[in-house]
């Protein structure tokens, strides 16, 4: 009772934190430890499931109990990390090693050109010396500066020879961080939809050469015949990530209002798609707490000090990877005879070359300096992809200047309603590519897509977008007329401001799953946006499915009882494990299987399909981890989508006045179609795979089954039968924190998952037990009152003296 009596009164708003002098607090479960240094305390109270919630009396205490806990179960993934932003990889793995888990793919060289540049160029050091709302506010700098001091704690106490994850236990790479290293990391999820996927490419950029007459390289007057390849490599490079298209990240979201819920309370759901074992992309779940100033729950990315997901007492918000652009690739006119210098207006200009000393490990162990060069244009650095004698690419990013995401989250979590919130990003226009939506206790919701796009007005889109006959699709970067515009209420030139902005408030419902704004809500269509924000009107499976669990809840013909949403048909909904592509279509195929017991596969053999029929008909067209049916179904849907535009094959085309409900349907009787099950069929008979195994069976992490899949369900999950072992681990995609809220009167009622737990240490206890959770679809209880903390059996605490 005494450690219930201790967690009460420290968390309440009225009453002081521990003194220095205080003995620690015992947890009932496993005892609790405090840990001396003197000063101020913060205290950690883990509950089950390894959640921390961080209780201290100041933001620097918040952020020192924070950086602690982090460092506890992740202090691998974010030295690493800092490994990677300091320039470092080529010192401590040598220039060809493997790069960091989730880096792009490519050399520690091109990588470390990239991030010591950026440290030579002083560019988040600069970022840093501006005034909020540009610079971060006063309370986060000392947030970032506690969290670092506590990472470093946790160092410091447990020592690099003892750290609990072999991954880096020993060493010589896991050293103390800096503040600039955790600003550094900010900066990075700032732009990881735009410049970060293309580090290499920038890393390794240099002018083409050619080989003069004495046999020696010199700079290129004349390389055209290499236009084809780069340009290839370029596009597929550039183009696809420079536009920021969520090709690798997703979510699931909506925020549900007064007239759409059983109880009158609105809810919000959250169940964002993101790699499982990327570091920069995984989420931790935290609780913040400042007695009288902050008090908010949710989760929040790898090395961010706060919470980016979540809900205080009264607000509730998720994210959803915005559809908009947030980056544009530009080609410029390569000046002729020199490469390194473009014409722009009519006048030559020379790329700006910045000199990179990159410290490189040879393969006999021993140190040497090699020397770099970046390129940089007005339109931002220059690409090696498509560098030829008369083209090059520069890729402008519109979050090349924020550090002002942390002040918009610090901000949201403070805020009380749906218009502080509002307020609140509109003041500091930090949030990076993502919409947001949310809702709070009057009932009300709230879409937008307040993130940095670029100010390019259709107009200039249609005379700038350059022919892509032999290169990417980029715009004509030789004229300031191409250029990036802005509106007077932007907080920073070349991104379109507030009042541009998309944004609808309903007390029915928004909802998001990564298509464009326009059908956030049907009944209030938003239109009339410029294009850089999506306006294309077709809505994809995933999203067509949301919108159709919506209005099934709300009608009660979704067989989860009387109609509208209660926080527990919310969850029913959300782990339906419904496949939107089977229900619009699995009766095609089975009659077509019918009617064609033998299909001709693509390498023209007969294939029996008879047993594939039988397994399709019988499936529940479900994609839980027992369902028979999902991965043959998901073999031959995802081949036919591979095999090219996909409505002369539909049974139903799209048709722009149903974008509801179409495009639905397969043409049994089409090549393609039939072709691609002939395949599926082929491709199980190769693998040795019965037609009708279980999901569970070749779709797991940690060896634990998974539900979910990526053949247009709404749970979307990707992954190997071995995905979660090996180091690093093997990798999957898709669902990871999932949260429901109901904002009740008494305060909010909350159920989470972290589906790959809170550490990404395979020895750690929490490395997959939710994940066994997930696999059988039950939730964790949040946990955030003081009295609630305190009743966890499983409680621990942990009271740091700072």
């Amino acid at each position: 009772m005494a450690a219930v009596a201790a967690v009460l009164c420290l968390t309440s708003a009225t009453v002081a934190l521990l003194p220095a002098s205080s003995s620690a607090v015992t947890g009932p479960a496993s005892g609790g430890k405090t840990v001396a240094e003197g000063g101020h305390t913060v205290r950690i109270s883990r509950t089950e499931y390894g959640v921390p919630h961080i209780l201290a009396r100041d933001f620097d205490g918040l952020g020192y109990g924070y950086g602690y806990a982090f460092a506890q179960d992740n202090v691998c993934e974010l030295a690493d990390h800092v490994v990677t932003l300091r320039g470092e990889r080529s010192r401590f793995f040598g220039s060809d090693g493997e790069p960091g888990e989730g880096e792009v793919q490519g050399s520690n060289l091109a990588s470390d050109t990239y991030y010591s540049g950026q440290l030579r160029a002083g560019t988040v050091r600069q970022l840093l010396a501006k005034k909020a709302p540009l610079g971060p506010t006063t309370e986060l700098r000392r947030m970032v500066e506690g969290y670092a001091a506590g990472y470093n704690r946790y160092l410091r106490d447990t020592g690099v020879d003892h750290l609990p994850d072999p991954t880096c236990k020993g060493k010589p790479w896991v050293r103390p961080i800096t503040a600039l290293d955790v600003w550094s990391v900010v900066y990075d999820v700032n732009r990881v939809t735009a410049t970060v996927p293309l580090v290499p490419d920038i890393g390794d950029a240099k002018p083409p050469t050619t080989t003069a007459a004495d046999g020696k390289e010199t700079e290129a007057s004349s390389a055209a015949a290499t236009l084809a390849t780069a340009t290839a490599t370029a596009t597929a490079t550039a183009t696809a990530t420079a536009t920021a298209t969520a090709t690798d990240i997703g979510s699931n979201g909506w925020a549900l209002g007064r007239d759409a819920t059983r109880t009158g309370n609105a809810m919000v759901l959250a169940n964002p798609h993101l790699p499982w074992a990327v570091g920069y992309f995984r989420l931790y779940q935290v609780q913040l707490t400042i007695p009288g100033t902050l008090d908010v729950s949710g989760a929040g990315l790898y090395g961010t000090p706060l919470v980016e997901i979540g809900h205080n007492r009264t607000l509730a918000w998720t994210h959803t990877a915005s559809d908009a652009e947030h980056a544009s690739l530009y080609a410029l006119k390569l000046a002729p005879g020199d490469p390194t210098s473009y014409v722009l207006d009519g006048r030559t200009v020379p790329m700006e070359r910045r000199s990179v000393p990159v410290t490189v490990r040879g393969a006999d162990g021993k140190l040497k300096t090699v020397e770099r060069t970046l390129y940089s244009s007005h339109f931002g650095p220059v690409l090696s992809s498509g560098w030829t004698t008369t083209t090059a690419y520069a890729i402008r990013d519109a979050n090349a200047d924020n550090l002002r995401s942390m002040n918009t989250w610090l901000a949201m979590g403070k805020a009380q309603n749906l218009g502080q919130l509002r307020a609140a990003q509109d003041e500091f226009q930090g949030v990076p590519w993502t919409y947001t939506l949310a809702a709070d206790t009057t009932g009300g919701t709230y879409f937008t897509d307040s993130s940095a796009v670029p100010h390019l007005t259709d107009a200039q889109l249609a005379h700038c977008t350059l022919p892509n006959d032999e290169g990417p699709t980029a715009l004509d970067g030789s004229t300031s007329a191409c250029a990036w515009g802005s509106d007077p209420d932007a907080l920073v030139p070349g991104v379109y401001g507030p009042s541009r902005q998309p944004k609808l408030s309903r007390t029915d419902y928004v909802a998001n799953s990564n298509n464009g704004p326009q059908y956030v809500n049907p009944e209030a269509q938003i239109t009339g946006l410029p294009g850089v924000y999506d306006t294309d009107p077709h809505l994809d499976g995933r999203a067509q499915l949301g919108l159709d669990m919506i209005a099934q809840r709300r009608d009660g013909t979704d067989g989860l009882g009387a109609p509208g949403f209660t926080e527990s048909t919310l969850r029913d909904s959300m782990l339906g494990n419904r496949v939107r592509s089977a229900e619009t279509g699995r009766d095609d195929i089975v009659g077509m299987c019918r009617a064609h017991p033998s299909l001709t596969a693509t390498d023209g053999t007969l294939v029996d399909v008879t047993q594939a029929c039988t397994t399709l008909a019988r499936w529940d067209t479900r994609a839980d981890t027992t369902s028979r049916g999902i991965v043959l179904w998901s073999t031959f849907y995802n081949r036919l989508l591979d095999g090219g535009p996909p409505d002369t094959w539909r049974r139903v085309p799209y048709d722009p006045a149903q974008p509801l409900t179409t495009p639905r349907g397969f043409n049994g009787e089409d090549s393609r179609v039939q072709r691609a099950l002939a395949d599926a069929v082929q491709e199980f008979a190769a693998r040795d795979l019965p037609v009708d195994v279980e999901l569970g069976a070749v779709q797991k992490w940690d060896g634990i089954p998974l539900p979910g899949c990526d053949a247009g369900c709404f749970d979307v999950v990707e992954a190997s039968p071995d995905s979660g072992s090996g180091t690093p681990t093997a990798g999957a995609f898709g669902t990871t924190f999932l949260m429901t809220v109901e904002l009740t009167p008494d305060g909010p009622r909350a159920h989470t998952l972290l589906t790959y737990g809170q550490s990404a240490n395979p020895a750690s206890p929490h490395f997959s037990d939710q994940t066994r959770l997930f696999s059988r679809k039950q939730w964790v209880m949040e946990r955030s009152t003081p009295a609630e903390i305190a009743g966890d059996p499983a409680l621990e605490v942990t009271t740091l003296r700072r």
